[in-house]
């Protein structure tokens, strides 16, 4: 015997409108670029271009400057999140997203890190992480940085 739902049941294309609503993908939003970044939980960032693109779409009046002041400010982070690829969040979702993810980045990990056979990995944390707070880098500048050391 099956049990019939309680309430009303969304057909195709009523759950396809919710959904695009809830994107933020049916009309343009008057919200902020962190309001749309926090409401969406993020915003596919593997290259630079993708995040900017997103909020153009999906706000009304967006600029690219209001993005690159909430990265600038640190109110905005790209980092290794859903999927193990990177994302745009709030930094206040990345610190909740982060430990969540963990586990599964450091079994991703474990194959890399046979290059890293002999490197002090706190040392190299600890480094990384005074090069991207002096200033922003990309992972190649990243990379060169941490190749002088």
């Amino acid at each position: 015997m099956t049990k019939q739902p309680s309430g009303p049941v969304l057909g195709a294309r009523a759950l396809n409108r919710a959904t695009l609503d809830r994107q933020l993908l049916l009309r343009r939003s008057t919200r902020s670029a962190k309001e749309a970044v926090a409401h969406l939980v993020g915003l596919q960032a593997q290259n630079v271009k993708p995040p900017y693109y997103a909020l153009a779409a999906r706000l009304d009046g967006f600029a690219p400057e209001q993005l690159s002041s909430l990265m600038a400010d640190r109110e905005v982070v790209r980092i290794v999140t859903l999927r193990s690829t990177i994302h745009t969040h709030t930094a206040a979702d990345a610190l909740t997203l982060r430990p969540l993810v963990q586990p599964a980045r450091t079994r991703e990990l474990t194959a890399f890190r046979k290059g890293l056979a002999g490197v002090d990995l706190d040392r190299l944390a600890a480094l990384a992480r005074d090069l991207v707070e002096a200033e922003p880098r990309t992972m190649a500048g990243l990379r060169e940085a941490l190749r002088a050391e």
